[in-house]
C-alpha cells in the first residue's frame, strides 16, 4: 500500500498528553514535531524575565513593543532525540515547565499581538507536510486544512495528577490542590478568550484518555494516522 506524508494537528486541554503523543507519533512516522505550547510558555517566560507580567498583571502597552526583541527557535537535542525550546539562543526547556510559567501562560496566550506573531511563525514551520503540531488552536486556526486532527481531553483531576508528577522534581512544595486549581483556571481562560479560543475542530477525532494508558492512546492514534496516510 502506497502512502503519503500528511500534516497532523493535535489540540486539547492542558496536561491532556498532547505533547507526549505528538512526540511519539512524530518519532514513529519520522515527522517533524512542533510544540506550540512550548512557544507560548517561552513567550510567557520572556514576559516574566522582562518584568512585563507581575502578579498575573500584564503590561499590555509594553508587551507588543517588546515582541520584536523576542526570538524563539527549536533546536534538536541529540540526548533526547527531540527539539528543545530556545529563547534568544538559550535553552529554556526546563524553565518553561515551572508552575510560575503555567500560572501565567494563559494571560500571555490571549494577547492578540502575541498570537499573531506565534501563529505566523507556526504556519511557516509547518509548510509542506510530514509535520505533527500540538497546541490549543492548531486544527481550527493554525492548520485548518490538516489531513488529520485530534482533540485530546481527560478529567481535570487526572490531568492535575499528571501535571504534578511532571513538575514535582523541580518544585517540591507544589501541592495537588494548587495544580488542580491551575488546570481548571487554564481551561476556563483557554475556552473563553476572545482570540482563537480552545475548541474542537468539527472534523477532529476526539480522545478522552482519562482511563487510557499511553500505549493504548499511541496505538489508537497511530492506527488512524497510518490509515489517513494511505493513497
Amino acid at each position: 500500500m502506497a502512502t503519503r506524508r500528511i500534516t497532523i494537528a493535535i489540540d486539547g486541554h492542558s496536561s491532556a498528553g498532547k505533547s507526549t503523543m505528538a512526540k511519539a507519533l512524530a518519532k514513529e512516522l519520522n515527522y517533524v514535531y512542533i510544540d506550540t505550547g512550548a512557544m507560548y510558555r517561552a513567550a510567557t517566560l520572556y514576559a516574566i524575565k522582562e518584568r512585563l507580567i507581575l502578579n498575573s498583571q500584564v503590561d499590555m502597552e509594553s508587551i507588543g513593543e517588546n515582541l520584536d526583541r523576542m526570538f524563539l527557535s527549536f533546536k534538536f537535542n541529540p540526548a533526547t532525540e527531540r527539539p528543545d525550546m530556545h529563547l534568544d539562543g538559550v535553552n529554556v526547556e526546563k524553565e518553561i515547565r515551572t508552575l510560575e510559567v503555567a500560572k501565567n501562560v494563559s494571560f500571555i496566550a490571549k494577547i492578540p499581538e502575541v498570537r499573531k506573531k506565534l501563529v505566523a511563525l507556526q504556519k511557516r514551520m509547518a509548510e509542506g507536510s510530514g509535520v505533527v503540531m500540538d497546541g490549543r488552536d492548531i486544527g481550527t486556526v493554525v492548520l485548518p486544512d490538516a489531513e488529520l486532527k485530534f482533540f485530546m481531553t481527560a478529567d481535570p483531576e487526572v490531568r492535575a495528577w499528571r501535571r504534578l508528577k511532571e513538575i514535582k522534581d523541580k518544585e517540591r512544595d507544589t501541592t495537588f490542590d494548587e495544580v488542580l486549581e491551575n488546570v481548571l483556571h487554564r481551561d476556563k481562560l483557554d475556552s473563553e478568550r476572545a482570540v482563537a479560543p480552545l475548541k474542537q475542530a468539527h472534523d477532529a477525532v476526539i480522545i478522552d484518555n482519562s482511563n487510557l494508558s499511553m500505549e493504548e492512546q499511541f496505538e489508537f492514534m497511530l492506527k488512524i494516522a497510518l490509515k489517513r496516510m494511505e493513497i
